[in-house]
């Protein structure tokens, strides 16, 4: 919709030609939007909808301007034919017709009736009016194009933006709600219901949200519109999906919760013998460490030995449970407490692997004794010196400590290091072939 030029003297022929041009051209253009309001698929609804809340407020003040719009169209249309009837009574206009034309084109020569431009029951909400109680308002051309064009600006802005709320978010909605359904049918084929599984109360939640969601979207489609900021332009926003969008990220969470339960019951059986292995490796692991804490009070002297506890009977009696959820077919119990097993499961082996390793810690501390001092007894025989009676004496000390039961690790550690400094020290001193037999190189002692 466009707007008239301003106003001026009297008018020649060829202004008046040319402002009626102007002003037919305009007129098509109004009527063309008019009409295109008239038969917008959002102005349709609103007239059929139930509407509440702030949609049912601003529908009230679109009708009124709308039927204003119209009324106002009218007078333009009447003041245009009006004006090409003068121009039209002769070739050359008279100065007469053309002061006429000009008052007509420029001035204030546009009335409207009092029922219309008045504060009446039509028009009350119109934001377009001025001089309450007259019986009938003046308008320019001008001006009333500047009227028409606000009110159409108000109107289609309304119109359009329910209408794209309309279209954006009741078949959402439903889509939405169609995969709820089918959601709703799985969960309670695996044993997820309400008030029995978090999963099946958050169904629950979803499907009156949604519902209710649906309801308030039908009846008041402006509650859920967004305007874009900074922009005139009619329709300019988009439409709020903000709770939709919650409730389809809560789907997807309890979608990802049911196939989890569904993986639960195709492979339940085999996580339940992995679990029955990972304790029973758990088991014979302590076990082991028992018998070997025995062994090492035994053969190890003055030497702190951990206690070994028992196998928790906690988690047997959980696995038991786990067992008896599979056979009743009750996946929503046994999905989290199968995970928590597998968790408490690795952990108790972890456990019965350290306790091993803690309690036959002084034997591989012997034995790492044993094997440091045969390397060395190994290294002096390479060397020509096995047959040294010094070295034979430290060795054999060494070695009836560590081959004692029960074996001092402390005492025998520092034979261990006396018979290698020992050998260090014959093996760092110079030494002369003689035929005698083997020299002995060392210091007193």
């Amino acid at each position: 919709m466009g707007v008239t030029g301003p106003p001026g003297p009297v008018m020649d022929r060829d202004e008046v030609d040319r402002a009626l041009a102007r002003l037919g051209a305009e007129h098509e253009a109004i009527e063309t939007s008019l009409l295109a309001l008239q038969d917008h698929a959002g102005r349709r609804l609103l007239e059929g909808a139930q509407l509440t809340g702030v949609t049912k407020e601003r529908w009230a003040s679109a009708e009124t301007s709308i039927t204003l719009l119209w009324a106002y169209f009218d007078a333009y249309t009447a003041a245009l034919r009006g004006a090409r009837e003068i121009r039209s009574r002769r070739r050359w206009s008279s100065r007469e017709d053309l002061a006429e034309l000009t008052e007509l084109l420029r001035g204030e020569s546009v009335t409207v009736a009092g029922s219309l431009a008045g504060p009446t029951a039509a028009t009350a909400n119109a934001p377009t009016l001025h001089g309450t109680g007259k019986l009938s308002q003046s308008f320019s051309l001008t001006t009333l194009v500047d009227r028409m064009n606000e009110l159409y600006a108000s109107s289609l802005d309304m119109v359009v933006a329910a209408d794209a709320v309309w279209s954006a978010l009741p078949a959402r909605i439903d889509l939405l709600a169609a995969e709820l359904q089918r959601t709703r049918r799985l969960a309670h084929s695996v044993g997820v219901r309400p008030g029995e599984h978090p999963a099946g109360d958050d169904l629950e939640r979803i499907t009156h949200t949604l519902t209710a969601l649906r309801e308030q979207v039908v009846s008041d489609p402006l509650a859920y519109w967004t305007p874009a900021q900074g922009s005139s332009a009619p329709g300019g926003g988009r439409p709020d999906t903000t709770v939709y969008d919650r409730e389809a990220r809560a789907l997807d969470d309890v979608r990802r919760e049911i196939d989890a339960v569904l993986t639960v019951r195709q492979d339940a059986e085999q996580r339940l013998v992995r679990l029955r292995d990972v304790l029973s490796r758990a088991d014979r692991t302590l076990a082991e460490a028992r018998a070997a804490r025995g062994e090492v009070l035994a053969k190890i002297a003055a030497t702190e030995v951990p206690v070994v506890s028992g196998p928790p009977t906690v988690l047997q009696e959980q696995l038991a449970t786990a067992a008896e959820y599979r056979r009743h077919a009750q996946w929503h119990r046994l999905s989290p407490l199968l995970e928590s097993l597998e968790q408490k499961a690795e952990d108790e082996l972890l456990r019965a692997r350290e306790s091993l390793g803690a309690v036959t810690q002084p034997l591989a501390v012997r034995a790492e004794l044993r094997g440091r001092l045969d390397a060395y007894k190994a290294k002096v025989a390479r060397h020509g010196l096995a047959e040294d009676p010094f070295l034979i004496e430290r060795y054999d000390a060494a070695r009836r400590m560590l081959w004692s039961a029960p074996c001092d690790l402390r005492v025998a550690e520092q034979a261990v290091l006396r018979f290698q400094q020992a050998a260090a020290e014959l093996l760092r001193a110079p030494r002369v072939p003689e035929q005698g037999g083997p020299q002995d190189h060392r210091g007193e002692q």
